[in-house]
Protein backbone atom coordinates (compact mmCIF):
# COMPACT_ATOMS: atom_id res chain seq x y z
CA UNK A 1 0.00 0.00 0.00
CA UNK A 2 1.42 3.27 -1.02
CA UNK A 3 1.77 6.32 0.98
CA UNK A 4 -1.38 8.20 -0.29
CA UNK A 5 -3.60 5.34 -0.31
CA UNK A 6 -2.85 4.67 3.18
CA UNK A 7 -3.38 8.19 4.52
CA UNK A 8 -6.84 8.54 1.92
CA UNK A 9 -8.08 5.26 3.21
CA UNK A 10 -7.06 6.63 7.03
CA UNK A 11 -8.67 9.64 6.59
CA UNK A 12 -11.89 8.35 5.29
CA UNK A 13 -12.15 5.99 8.12
CA UNK A 14 -11.49 8.48 10.88
CA UNK A 15 -13.96 11.17 8.87
CA UNK A 16 -16.61 8.27 8.90
CA UNK A 17 -15.83 7.13 12.73
CA UNK A 18 -14.34 9.66 14.79
CA UNK A 19 -17.89 10.85 16.77
CA UNK A 20 -18.88 7.24 17.29
CA UNK A 21 -15.46 6.27 18.53
CA UNK A 22 -15.30 10.05 20.39
CA UNK A 23 -18.44 9.08 22.49
CA UNK A 24 -16.81 5.38 22.90
CA UNK A 25 -13.92 6.94 24.57
CA UNK A 26 -16.14 9.36 27.01
CA UNK A 27 -18.23 6.69 28.00
CA UNK A 28 -15.05 4.74 28.99
CA UNK A 29 -13.28 7.66 30.83
CA UNK A 30 -16.50 9.80 31.80
CA UNK A 31 -14.76 13.18 30.73
CA UNK A 32 -14.35 15.19 27.36
CA UNK A 33 -10.80 16.03 27.41
CA UNK A 34 -9.68 12.98 28.62
CA UNK A 35 -11.84 11.49 25.72
CA UNK A 36 -10.06 13.09 23.58
CA UNK A 37 -6.30 12.59 24.28
CA UNK A 38 -7.89 8.89 24.61
CA UNK A 39 -9.14 9.01 21.02
CA UNK A 40 -5.95 10.70 19.62
CA UNK A 41 -3.72 8.01 21.71
CA UNK A 42 -5.71 5.42 20.03
CA UNK A 43 -5.75 6.83 16.54
CA UNK A 44 -1.75 7.32 16.58
CA UNK A 45 -1.57 3.85 17.07
CA UNK A 46 -4.62 2.77 14.98
CA UNK A 47 -2.57 4.78 12.08
CA UNK A 48 0.51 3.04 12.99
CA UNK A 49 -0.63 -0.69 12.72
CA UNK A 50 -2.80 0.65 9.98
CA UNK A 51 -2.06 -1.59 6.39
CA UNK A 52 -2.19 -4.94 8.98
CA UNK A 53 -5.22 -4.20 10.72
CA UNK A 54 -6.99 -2.72 7.22
CA UNK A 55 -6.24 -6.04 5.34
CA UNK A 56 -8.06 -7.93 8.78
CA UNK A 57 -11.36 -5.58 8.13
CA UNK A 58 -11.45 -5.25 11.99
CA UNK A 59 -10.72 -1.48 12.51
CA UNK A 60 -13.07 -0.27 14.91
CA UNK A 61 -12.53 -3.15 17.33
CA UNK A 62 -8.40 -2.53 17.41
CA UNK A 63 -9.50 0.69 17.92
CA UNK A 64 -11.86 0.15 20.90
CA UNK A 65 -9.59 -2.14 22.27
CA UNK A 66 -6.69 0.81 22.16
CA UNK A 67 -8.66 2.89 24.35
CA UNK A 68 -9.63 0.53 26.52
CA UNK A 69 -5.82 -0.57 27.10
CA UNK A 70 -4.81 3.77 27.20
CA UNK A 71 -7.70 4.01 29.64
CA UNK A 72 -6.74 1.34 32.10
CA UNK A 73 -2.86 2.68 31.65
CA UNK A 74 -3.65 6.57 32.41
CA UNK A 75 -5.72 4.88 35.48
CA UNK A 76 -2.41 3.00 36.98
CA UNK A 77 -0.41 5.85 36.64
CA UNK A 78 -1.46 9.17 37.73
CA UNK A 79 1.52 10.80 38.19
CA UNK A 80 2.43 11.07 34.75
CA UNK A 81 -0.91 13.66 34.49
CA UNK A 82 0.41 15.86 37.28
CA UNK A 83 2.86 18.17 36.78
CA UNK A 84 3.57 20.05 40.36
CA UNK A 85 4.47 23.85 39.92
CA UNK A 86 4.65 26.54 42.46
CA UNK A 87 2.82 29.18 39.34
CA UNK A 88 -0.76 29.20 39.67
CA UNK A 89 -2.82 30.09 36.56
CA UNK A 90 -4.29 33.40 36.28
CA UNK A 91 -8.02 31.92 35.89
CA UNK A 92 -9.63 28.86 37.51
CA UNK A 93 -10.96 26.33 35.92
CA UNK A 94 -14.14 27.03 33.45
CA UNK A 95 -17.45 25.97 35.73
CA UNK A 96 -18.31 22.28 34.98
CA UNK A 97 -22.31 21.56 33.35
CA UNK A 98 -24.00 21.97 35.57
CA UNK A 99 -25.60 18.56 37.46
CA UNK A 100 -29.25 18.97 36.17
CA UNK A 101 -28.27 19.15 33.28
CA UNK A 102 -26.91 15.51 32.79
CA UNK A 103 -29.16 12.76 31.92
CA UNK A 104 -29.83 10.38 34.91
CA UNK A 105 -28.47 7.52 32.96
CA UNK A 106 -24.77 8.92 32.36
CA UNK A 107 -24.37 9.92 35.75
CA UNK A 108 -25.46 6.69 37.03
CA UNK A 109 -23.23 4.73 34.64
CA UNK A 110 -19.97 7.31 35.83
CA UNK A 111 -21.84 5.99 39.57
CA UNK A 112 -20.85 2.42 39.11
CA UNK A 113 -16.81 1.51 39.75
CA UNK A 114 -14.67 1.54 36.73
CA UNK A 115 -14.77 -2.18 35.51
CA UNK A 116 -18.07 -2.39 35.95
CA UNK A 117 -19.00 0.62 33.86
CA UNK A 118 -16.34 -1.13 30.86
CA UNK A 119 -18.45 -3.87 30.95
CA UNK A 120 -22.26 -2.39 30.87
CA UNK A 121 -20.92 0.12 28.17
CA UNK A 122 -19.12 -2.44 25.75
CA UNK A 123 -22.14 -5.52 26.66
CA UNK A 124 -25.26 -3.03 26.65
CA UNK A 125 -24.04 0.04 24.68
CA UNK A 126 -21.78 -1.53 22.06
CA UNK A 127 -23.51 -4.95 21.94
CA UNK A 128 -20.56 -6.86 22.18
CA UNK A 129 -20.89 -10.34 23.22
CA UNK A 130 -19.40 -11.90 26.62
CA UNK A 131 -16.32 -13.30 24.89
CA UNK A 132 -15.95 -10.07 22.91
CA UNK A 133 -15.85 -7.93 26.13
CA UNK A 134 -13.96 -10.12 27.61
CA UNK A 135 -11.29 -9.93 25.34
CA UNK A 136 -11.04 -6.56 25.09
CA UNK A 137 -10.65 -6.23 28.85
CA UNK A 138 -8.51 -9.25 28.97
CA UNK A 139 -10.53 -10.67 31.82
CA UNK A 140 -12.42 -13.95 32.23
CA UNK A 141 -16.03 -14.66 30.51
CA UNK A 142 -17.66 -15.79 33.86
CA UNK A 143 -16.04 -12.08 35.27
CA UNK A 144 -17.85 -10.34 32.59
CA UNK A 145 -21.31 -11.71 33.36
CA UNK A 146 -20.96 -10.80 37.15
CA UNK A 147 -19.77 -7.41 36.52
CA UNK A 148 -22.61 -7.24 33.99
CA UNK A 149 -25.18 -8.66 36.17
CA UNK A 150 -24.35 -6.02 39.26
CA UNK A 151 -23.61 -2.92 36.75
CA UNK A 152 -26.90 -3.40 35.54
CA UNK A 153 -28.45 -4.11 39.08
CA UNK A 154 -26.68 -1.16 40.38
CA UNK A 155 -28.22 0.94 37.47
CA UNK A 156 -31.63 -0.18 37.51
CA UNK A 157 -31.65 0.39 41.55
CA UNK A 158 -30.75 4.56 40.59
CA UNK A 159 -32.34 4.77 37.64
CA UNK A 160 -35.80 3.03 39.32
CA UNK A 161 -36.83 6.45 41.04
CA UNK A 162 -36.69 8.41 37.35
CA UNK A 163 -39.26 6.24 35.49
Amino acid sequence: MRGTDRDAAFSEFVAARQTHLRRIAYALCGDWHQADDLLQTALTKLYVAWPRIQKQGNEVAYCRQIMVRANIDESRRPWRRERPTDDLPDRGAPEPTPVEERSALFDALQGLPEQQRKVVVLRHWLGLSVRETASELGINEGTVKSHSSRGLAALEAVLAPHR
